[in-house]
């Protein structure tokens, strides 16, 4: 009798998941976020990139000072500055013209003013991670798991792969210099699909909300590809 084999995710909880995210949640049995680790600049709990006329650019959460060395679920949102209007602005100067900018503006905009609630910065990244699967009607089957739930975390991952049972496990893309990395990891089997961006060209790796705003309900297309 044979057995299926149980795929791992161990990935950071991100500002806005990409499609390698995705991915990496859709072909996964299990998926752990890693809130335990100690955030760091060069990820992207706080950071997400857009599409612009030049490539690309980030929008960012500012993060209190005195946290950048704690867990990352212990990191609080530093709310002194304007950085919710300055990312609203920097998404509507770029994707306005887009197909479904207008028909999503509006709960977007509400979703980042929501953030004004959220002392820290873990909630408001699951939340954001949750209404973005629900606007693109992406229907998740990974049980996904936070690392501080956990009884027995190892940041190994190679030693949590073996805890959770797990036979292939994969990380976070491009991620060597803030996620550690395993020695037995799998490689995740994705080509990055091209799809039609607001501007001439094409820039992989940028956030959800690219396709959303191009593609809107239709944007199955594009992530049944992946």
């Amino acid at each position: 009798m044979s057995t299926s084999i149980v795929i791992l995710s161990i990935l950071q909880p991100v500002f806005i998941p990409d499609l390698y995210d995705l991915a990496a949640v859709l072909k996964s049995d299990t998926v752990v976020l890693q809130d335990t680790e100690t955030w760091s600049r060069k990820g992207r709990t706080h950071r997400a990139k857009i599409r612009t006329p030049d490539g690309t650019q980030y929008i960012n959460i500012p993060i209190v000072t005195e946290d950048r060395g704690k867990p990352i679920h212990q990191v609080r949102i530093d709310h002194s500055t304007n950085w919710i209007e300055q990312n609203l602005r920097s998404l509507e100067y770029n994707y306005r013209n887009s197909v479904y900018f207008d028909f999503y503006e509006p709960e977007i905009s509400a979703d980042f003013q929501s953030a004004k609630d959220h002392e820290y910065l873990l909630p408001f990244n699951l939340f954001l991670r949750e209404r973005l699967f629900r606007f693109m009607e992406i229907e998740v089957t990974a049980n996904t798991i936070l690392a501080s739930e956990l009884e027995e975390y190892h940041s190994n991952p190679d030693l949590l792969t073996k805890n959770l049972n797990a036979e292939i496990y994969y990380q976070e893309h491009d991620a060597r210099n803030y996620q550690r990395q395993g020695k037995k990891r799998s490689e995740l089997s994705f080509t990055h699909p091209i799809y039609r961006q607001h501007f001439d060209g094409f820039e992989p790796g940028c956030c959800l909300l690219d396709l959303l705003f191009q593609y809107g309900p239709e944007s199955f297309q594009i992530i049944d590809q992946i």
